[in-house]
């Protein structure tokens, strides 16, 4: 009566391919209790082996092959050729050619001087060629602080152009000032030619925020690019942060600053005037503290560091740079004929043209109003990176000025 309670042998096993066995514990606990070892290699091929792969030797059916082990995937040609021009996109990125950095940097230049573009451009818009056009263009150059002299000189040039040609539509008087203008500014564009002596000294001047110590470093860039060894000279004693960022930039060129904390200025040119010398240096650039040209004792401490210069090197400073800020307008004029009469000036710096509405300022220099000389613009500059500093060409700010 209570058969139903007996114990049944049990049946057979029959193990499918597709399920997993203790098989590989049995395995482990024989071989610790001193069975037969079992070679390592089992446990490794076990652990890799696909569950539906998984047979025991001791249950494995002599009837039954093995399938065939699966081909491991191959990865798609479209995805390695995909993932290739990834890396090589982030490994080698190609250099700008200077063709496109100069196509870069006169887009940047209209950009700038856009402002200024689009009032006098837009006067050659669907108009006659008549005293009208005449009387607006020349309302649109003085706003654009090109000045009266220069005005009256420009205009009277294109008059005389227009009717010699006989330019009867707009777009033709447009083209006329374009090379008008060119012509005016020409007399600023001047090469900045490194090399013709041995060490050639360069002391920069300008008022505070005009962006001169910027500009140095920018300049130091350029000029490497040339092939150049500079050095430079933090000759701004008076402010600690303006010497920090003179020797920030020179981290950034990889150059030498002279510099000493509260020491005097001229003190700080005379040295580094003497160990260009002595390292054969292409260019020392001196620094100098920013001052308004109404500070007569700091103008006179300008016109020291010149002469403690000249004891250094007798034939030097080679250039006297002053960097002035194209916001300003026709304030640059009288801060170029007080610095001028201060220290002499061999060159111009003008900077920030991105920010300002009126471009017509070195148009007021070309002409020589209040009665400067037409001192050489040797770059101008827009922006905060290195390549941002670039030589004064007449017709391409012509272009960019007369849109």
């Amino acid at each position: 009566m209570f058969r139903f309670f007996k114990k049944k042998s049990p049946a057979p096993i029959e193990l499918p391919l597709d399920q997993t066995t203790d098989s590989e514990s049995n395995l482990r606990q024989d071989h610790v209790s001193g069975a037969e070892p079992v070679p390592s290699t089992v446990f490794q091929d076990l652990e890799h082996t696909p569950a539906a792969r998984r047979v025991p030797e001791d249950l494995e059916d002599t009837h039954v092959a093995p399938p065939e082990p699966e081909p491991e995937p191959e990865l798609a040609p479209q995805t390695a050729v995909l993932e290739d021009e990834v890396f090589e996109t982030e490994q080698t990125e190609p250099e700008p050619s200077p063709a496109q950095t100069k196509s870069s940097w006169l887009s940047r230049l209209r950009t700038g001087l856009s402002r200024t573009g689009q009032s006098i451009g837009t006067l050659f818009v669907g108009v006659k060629v008549d005293a009208a056009l005449f009387d607006e263009l020349e309302t649109a150059l003085i706003m654009a602080d090109t000045g009266v002299e220069a005005t009256e000189q420009l205009l009277t040039t294109l008059r005389a152009r227009v009717k010699k040609d006989r330019i009867e539509d707009a777009e033709g008087v447009r083209q006329a000032l374009r090379e008008v203008l060119t012509d005016h500014l020409k007399i600023l564009e001047k090469p900045f030619e490194i090399g013709r002596v041995k060490t050639l000294v360069v002391m920069i001047a300008g008022v505070n925020g005009a962006g001169k110590t910027t500009s140095i470093g920018k300049l130091a860039y350029a000029l490497q690019k040339q092939g150049a060894k500079v050095l430079l000279a933090a000759g701004d004693t008076f402010r600690a942060a303006a010497r920090q960022q003179l020797v920030e930039w020179g981290t950034r060129n990889n150059v030498d600053v002279i510099a000493q904390e509260g020491a005097d200025p001229a003190a700080v040119a005379f040295d580094a005037v003497h160990a260009g010398r002595a390292r054969g240096i292409d260019v020392v650039m001196v620094d100098t503290a920013g001052r308004l040209p109404t500070q007569l004792h700091l103008m006179d401490e300008l016109k020291k560091i010149r002469r403690v210069i000249a004891k250094a090197d007798p034939t030097a400073p080679h250039e006297v740079l002053l960097v002035v800020d194209g916001n300003t307008g026709q304030n640059v004029l009288s801060q170029i004929r007080t610095f001028d009469a201060a220290i002499g000036l061999t060159g111009l710096i003008v900077t920030k043209l991105d920010g300002t509405a009126k471009g017509g300022t070195l148009a007021a220099v070309a002409a020589g109003s209040q009665g400067l000389r037409p001192i050489p613009v040797y770059w101008i500059g827009m922006g905060e990176r290195m390549e941002d500093l670039q030589p004064f060409v007449a017709s391409e700010f012509a272009a960019a000025l007369v849109g």
